[in-house]
Formats: C-alpha cells, structure tokens, sequence
C-alpha cells in the first residue's frame, strides 16, 4: 500500500504537460498565415480573406493556449522553481534568435550602404531617394522608448517590493508609452517618401522596422495581459516568470531600436 501511495507522487520537480491540440493549431495557423502573406506580396492572392482568417485562428489558438499555461502556473501550482528557471532560459534563446535575425538585416543594410553599386548611384542613399531625418518623429519615438524602459523598470521594483498600486501605475504607464510608439510609426509609415518596394534602400528599411514594429505590436499584448495578470492577484513578489519575461523582451527591443536610429535613420541619412 505504500508503494501505491508513492507511486501517486511525482518525483522531480518538473511539469510533464497534459496532451493538448494547440502546437499543432498555431503550427499550421502559422504556416497559413506565411504562405498567405508571401503569395498575397507576390500578386498570387487577389484578396486578403485568407490572410487574415489565419491572423484570426493564430491569434485565437493563441490566446487559448496561453489561457492553459496561465492556469497551470496560477492555479495548478504546476510551475516550480526548475519549471520556471526553463521558461526562462527558453525565453532567452528565443532572444537570442531574434537578435540574430536583426543582425542578418543590419548585415544587409551595411552590404548596400557601405558600398552602394553603380545602379544605386554610387551614393547612400540611393539616388532619388529621400531618407527621413533622425530629429523627427523617430527622436520622439526613441525618446517614448527610454521613458517605457524606466516606467517597467519602476514597475518591477514595485512588484518585487510588494506594492502592488505602484506596479499597476508603472505598467499602465508603459503600456500606453508603447501604444503611442507604435501610433507613431504608423504615422511615420503613412508619411514616408519611399515604400519597401523602392529597391533596395526601401526594402532594408522596412524590414528592419517592420519588423521592430511587429514586435512593439506583440509587446502591447504582453503588457496588457501582464496588466490582467496583476489585477487579478495572479503576480507575486517571487513568482511573476510571465512579468519577467516581458521586462526582458522590451528592454531587448528598446536596444534593438537604438541601433536602428543609430544606423538608419542617424547615419544612413
């Protein structure tokens, strides 16, 4: 009887998740979604229904998934210490990724610039080709960024501190520092004298931006989910591995955006 009782205990301290449908639903969602937005950029799709039916069913799948992590870190207590030191760790190798991803583009980006070919007019920027100018709307976004990162900042030290109305404060703060940042680039996008489409200075630019942006954008997310999260009593001074990694992520791309101002918009103009 003994070892009956034991055998109903588990022996590590780690979580052996329940079967669940949503890897295989956002791994096709995804898929749909990229092959989607290529043929629709190439002129294979005449509209955007499938598009964005795949941004509905990713999103959705998403957020369900993510309803069932939340529930086993806040109300299963299956997240331990090692469980959350691995949540960690894979978050910083998803990090890592994107880095690498944003120096393939700077790689790109300083291929052209510092040795612009004959077709390009031997100049950067390329002839015709207006750059925007680093005191204008992208100062102000860069000044918007360091204000989100010391407003998260605040924040984690309240929460770590146990004053919970202090990191409610600093985290709505960040979250609408945020929301004005990516209202800005919109503007800025609106505005632009080139488009991806205008060879190589265009296509560099916006992907490097774009890309950024669609960061920013999934960033708002996460902070208005970690804003739910600590509403409803779900953070603790000790256990907010969600909360952590949202600093990490937005701290990361507050760098990243310095290095983009730096390069393309401060010395690529």
């Amino acid at each position: 009887m003994t070892k009956n009782i034991r055998s109903n205990f588990q022996l590590f301290p780690f979580h052996l998740v329940a079967p669940s449908p949503w890897p295989m639903v956002v791994s096709f969602a995804l898929l749909s979604t990229a092959l989607s937005l290529a043929f629709t950029m190439h002129g294979y799709m005449g509209n955007l229904y499938v598009l964005l039916l795949s941004m509905v069913v990713l999103l959705s799948s998403m957020a369900l998934w993510f309803r069932d992590i939340m529930a086993e870190a806040t109300y299963l207590g299956d997240h331990t210490i090692a469980v959350r030191k691995g949540l960690n760790l894979g978050f910083l190798l998803f990090v890592v990724s994107e880095m690498l991803i944003f120096a393939g583009i700077f790689w790109a980006y300083f291929h052209s610039a510092m040795s612009p070919n004959i077709e390009l007019g031997s100049v950067w920027p390329p002839v015709g080709m207006e750059a925007m100018g680093p005191t204008e709307l992208p100062l102000l976004n860069t000044i918007i960024l360091l204000a989100s990162g010391a407003t998260i900042t605040y924040c984690h030290h309240a929460l770590l501190q146990g004053s919970r109305q202090n990191a409610l404060l600093g985290l709505g703060l960040t979250f609408w520092l945020i929301v004005m940042f990516v209202t800005c680039q919109m503007v800025e996008y609106t505005n632009a004298g080139f488009t991806i489409s205008d060879g190589v200075f265009g296509s560099v630019f916006f992907c490097g931006t774009g890309l950024h942006f669609f960061h920013m954008v999934m960033l708002i997310i996460m902070l208005g989910v970690c804003y739910w999260r600590l509403r409803n009593y779900q953070f603790t001074t000790n256990h907010h591995v969600g909360f952590e990694t949202t600093v990490l992520y937005l701290h990361v791309l507050d760098v990243m955006w310095l290095f983009l101002y730096m390069v393309m918009y401060w010395w690529g103009s």
